[in-house]
């Protein structure tokens, strides 16, 4: 929900982005939390939908890795993840939710929280290839 419009941000999110992508395929939607077309733009069918929540659960980056690698691993193809608004999210959106994490109990922004996922993300794919990854 809502824009990356910080263009250091902007610029660390498309690296992820393009770091992800020798992974998995990849896309990256931006909406207004108040835009019912760009809401409706969302396909939830099939997909396995996660929500960024303070109150979600809290996993380790090898737990996430773990819970991606086992998504990954019984053939599911798509997960989606939102990332809400100060407000939290639409209810439109809540009722598609099948999980709920917390990138940590402190708030941030939701541009610096769309960083910090993308980067936990990539972090994921690379521990399942077996790549060495920074700690």
């Amino acid at each position: 929900m809502g824009k990356t419009r910080r263009p250091a941000v902007r610029t660390l999110l498309d690296d992820y982005v393009a770091r992800i992508g020798h992974y998995a395929e990849i896309e990256v939607h931006e909406v207004r939390a108040d835009s019912a077309a760009g809401l409706k733009k969302l396909d939830f069918s099939g997909a396995t939908v996660v929500l960024l929540d303070a109150a979600g659960k809290q996993l380790s980056s090898q737990q996430f890795a773990v819970w991606i690698g086992s998504r990954r691993d019984r053939g599911e193809r798509e997960i989606i993840f939102l990332c809400g608004a100060a407000e939290g999210f639409p209810e439109a959106l809540e009722r598609h939710a099948t999980a709920r994490i917390s990138l940590s109990p402190l708030t941030f922004s939701h541009e610096l929280a769309r960083v910090m996922l993308a980067e936990q993300i990539y972090r994921a794919f690379a521990l399942l290839a077996g790549h060495p990854y920074p700690k």
